[in-house]
């Protein structure tokens, strides 16, 4: 598995924890990094933390974002992995402009794939289609990395 994806899949479980356990986000990374698992180097627990931190600290209006894409589907009724995913990856599209929109909405279909189940692909795909005209309606701007956010 590739670092980034090795990554999204930890901001991802962090999210989850602190979706459903209503933990801080800090503290859900911190349990999430804590309990072993594979390997992860230091970038790429910066990259994951910085998606992960930086997906909370937007929430309310990723939530918004991804609602208004969801046609009769409220966040609390999906799945919250699937919930999540979408967080992580509206938040992606928002705010890392540096990485390719067809990277994004790849991984967050196979992570989908990994913890959900083939219909939520779909959902997912769909939702995520329609966010990434909101990024390329955007103007394009330079995307200047502040120093701790590691390239991986």
């Amino acid at each position: 598995m590739g670092r980034r994806r090795l990554a999204r899949e930890i901001a991802l479980q962090a999210l989850y924890v602190a979706d459903v356990a209503r933990t801080p986000a800090l503290e859900a990374f911190a349990i999430v990094t804590r309990r072993g698992g594979e390997e992860a180097d230091a970038e790429t627990l910066d990259f994951a933390r910085g998606l992960a931190l930086g997906a909370s600290e937007r929430i309310e209006a990723l939530d918004l974002t991804i609602s208004e894409q969801a046609a009769n589907w409220s966040m609390v009724r999906m799945a919250a992995v699937d919930r999540n995913v979408l967080r992580l990856a509206a938040y992606e599209l928002e705010a890392r402009l540096d990485t390719p929109v067809g990277v994004i909405i790849d991984e967050a279909i196979e992570i989908v794939r990994k913890y959900s189940t083939e219909e939520a692909t779909r959902f997912i795909n769909g939702i995520l289609d329609s966010l990434k005209k909101h990024r390329d309606a955007k103007p394009k701007k330079k995307n200047v990395r502040k120093k701790e956010d590691p390239k991986i």
